[in-house]
């Protein structure tokens, strides 16, 4: 058997074949590796690339917000009772009385005269885009304020956005920014004085439209701008996307976020949201460097304000945020 394997190997060439083919192995092992060496080379060298953001978020799980029940009651419905503690109620500014022009109050449980309470004051989403978004884009449809509070030590005034003809609701976007910005300007010292609002401790939130309104329509001007310790901004921010009407781009939005000094915003976005915090975060710091800012990537898919309706450690972080800009420990309410 061993000569006629000899005898095969030499006919047949099977010794220099075996040879020739154990160096080509080893030659093809070691241009495999030189191969993936250049590839993790060139991947960690693109890591570093001007085109990657400066910021990156960390990565987790989203999952569904109905997931979660929620632990906090829907705002009541309007009411047309006279004023009492826990009632929501409709005001118009003297000129508006025969249009559809109206802006909602909202006085907290604990309410009573002759205490001052802290202030947020809130603009609505837009009317819905798709079936994912619940929003129906009115002041009555606001629900930051009343889910972060649950009900209770601040007062809760929500604007409205006036159209051109300056007698019907915007729906869509912001109709006249000039006569919407008035319109703010004049509601928020009059709740203060009216219901014992602290002017010192108002704070402007928002949802989607109501997140770029915090920077579009807050610091519209010098003077709407000073009206706010801090700023609630959730899900878009002003100046990431160009949406089709004036003054939305970076260069704009960058003049009105000049204006927000050291004052703190909140930013949070949804993992489903075409805007991320990530890129937000590279705006923001860009234009104010120092800036007071919490950003917050939150863990679902949901385009809902509703998250403060639920029992999740971006609720709680949320809350600590507000009572540490309106300066409060424990009761959010004090005596004159």
């Amino acid at each position: 058997m061993s000569c006629l394997n000899n005898c095969c190997a030499t006919c047949f060439g099977f010794r220099p074949f075996w040879r020739w083919s154990v160096k080509a192995t080893g030659l093809y092992i070691f241009c495999m590796v030189v191969s993936l060496g250049s590839v993790n080379i060139l991947r960690a060298q693109g890591d570093r690339s001007d085109n990657v953001p400066l910021s990156k978020e960390p990565q987790v799980v989203p999952y569904d917000l109905v997931s979660i029940s929620e632990d906090v009651a829907t705002p009541p419905a309007l009411s047309n009772e006279a004023l009492a503690p826990g009632v929501r109620f409709k005001q118009q500014l003297p000129g508006y009385e025969n249009t559809d022009i109206y802006h909602v109050v909202y006085l907290p449980a604990d309410w009573r005269p002759g205490k001052t309470f802290p202030v947020i004051v809130e603009y609505a989403g837009n009317t819905p885009r798709n079936h994912l978004d619940k929003t129906i884009g009115r002041p009555e449809g606001c629900m930051l304020g009343f889910g972060l509070t649950k009900g209770i030590g601040t007062i809760w005034v929500c604007m409205p956005y006036i159209a051109q003809d300056a007698r019907s609701y915007q729906l869509q976007w912001w109709g006249d920014v000039e006569r919407t910005v008035e319109y703010c300007k004049s509601v928020v010292p009059e709740v203060c004085r009216e219901f014992g609002g602290d002017p010192r401790r108002v704070v402007l939130a928002g949802f989607s439209r109501g997140s770029i309104a915090c920077n579009y329509l807050g610091l519209h001007d010098d003077e709407i701008a000073q009206l706010w310790c801090g700023f609630l901004c959730h899900s878009h921010y002003d100046g990431i996307r160009t949406w089709g009407y004036a003054n939305d781009d970076r260069e704009s939005a960058a003049r009105r976020l000049q204006r927000l000094g050291d004052r703190s915003q909140w930013i949070s976005h949804e993992q489903a949201s075409s805007t991320s915090v990530a890129e937000v975060r590279d705006f923001v710091l860009g234009v104010v460097p120092n800036g007071n800012f919490q950003f917050v990537s939150l863990p679902f898919t949901n385009h809902s304000p509703r998250w403060v309706y639920r029992d999740i450690p971006e609720r709680e972080a949320v809350l600590a945020w507000y009572n540490q800009v309106i300066g409060a420990s424990g009761s959010q309410a004090s005596d004159n």
